[in-house]
């Protein structure tokens, strides 16, 4: 009996000829599992006498070793041929899926696009600390001591050190300062920075901002080089035939001083709720350096002269993208932001 099967099994192995891993599988578990033929026919092995242990012994053994051997070819035949194959089921055909890239923020990129103006002017790019004290953010700059800028409800002031007020920069002055300490003139930079006012965060205004001051000092220096420089400045960001207008201000570090205002981009001149009505909105402050600034900075007033302008970055923005509410500038919304351009660099 044990050898009729012995043959019949041998047979039934050596004819095995599987399609797919999965009848490989099936065959292991059929022959060589604990509970499969292989195992059983070692238990019926057990019981045929010792004359028949001595001839059906070796033909048992063999079939062991052919069940395995035809399971191991097998098992690799189809670990090679998967090993072949790509992972990669899909339709090479389709057309591939496009990587979107990032938005730059619009203060960003209004930043680097008046940068690059006055970079064409000649004005290099200065940087200074936004933590600043008494002297650079104040009193080099003419600020008197009574001056309402100087009070808590206006500037986060920090702590004191060695008696001197430790405030967060209200203006990007105070890189101007810095400058005309360290060197000699002539001077010709612009100055971007975050800047900080103690002001209720509104459509209008919020307690920090950024803003680009620029400076020329230089001999002979005069208001026409100040209007001119920036009358070009405007034709440059928003477009040929903007309207320019000057009107008389005041500023501690400027006299005289003129605050200039550009035909409403919005409602072109018609009057809208941006522009008050007026067709005008207010886009910098500007002067000339006023004497006592240059003297606190160890220049010679008399024989150097200069001009200074300062603009807020989010005003400029507002009226280049027509953006009316300063807040969305700070709230990271993904659905404001992805509305402007990528660019690589």
């Amino acid at each position: 009996m044990l050898q009729e099967k012995l043959k019949q099994y041998t047979v039934e192995v050596e004819q095995f000829t599987p399609a797919s891993a999965q009848e490989v599988e099936e065959f292991r578990l059929k022959f060589l599992v604990t509970k499969g033929i292989i195992r059983n026919l070692f238990e019926e092995f057990k019981a045929v006498s010792p004359d028949e242990k001595r001839v059906l012994g070796k033909v048992l053994n063999e079939f062991k070793q052919l069940a395995e051997q035809k399971y191991q070819e097998s098992l690799e035949q189809f670990t090679a041929e998967q090993s072949g194959k790509s992972s990669f089921d899909g339709d090479l055909t389709l057309p591939g899926v496009g990587f979107k890239l990032g938005s730059r923020h619009p203060l960003s990129l209004v930043r680097k696009e008046i940068v690059e103006i006055f970079k064409k002017l000649g004005f290099i790019v200065a940087e200074g600390p936004e933590i600043e004290d008494d002297w650079h953010n104040f009193s080099a700059l003419n600020f008197p001591p009574e001056h309402p800028a100087r009070d808590m409800q206006d500037t986060f002031f920090i702590k004191k050190q060695d008696g001197n007020d430790i405030a967060l920069r209200t203006h990007t002055s105070s890189v101007q300062v810095r400058l005309m300490e360290a060197g000699k003139p002539p001077f010709r930079a612009i100055m971007p920075g975050r800047v900080y006012r103690n002001e209720a965060i509104s459509a209008r205004a919020h307690c920090f901002f950024h803003q680009v001051e620029g400076l020329y000092v230089d001999e002979n220096v005069s208001f026409a080089d100040l209007k001119q420089t920036l009358y070009h400045f405007v034709q440059e960001l928003y477009g040929e035939g903007t309207k320019v207008r000057f009107r008389p201000s005041y500023f501690p570090f400027t006299e005289p001083s003129a605050e200039m205002d550009i035909s409403c981009t919005i409602c072109k001149g018609k009057g809208c709720q941006l522009c008050k009505y007026s067709g005008w909105v207010e886009i910098l402050g500007c002067g000339m350096v006023d004497p006592n600034v240059l003297e606190n900075c160890g220049i010679d007033s008399k024989k150097y002269s200069g001009f200074a302008f300062g603009m807020g970055i989010e005003r400029i923005t507002n009226l280049k993208y027509e953006i009316r509410d300063l807040r969305l500038f700070s709230e990271n919304d993904v659905r404001f932001l992805s509305q402007f351009e990528s660019e690589l660099i």
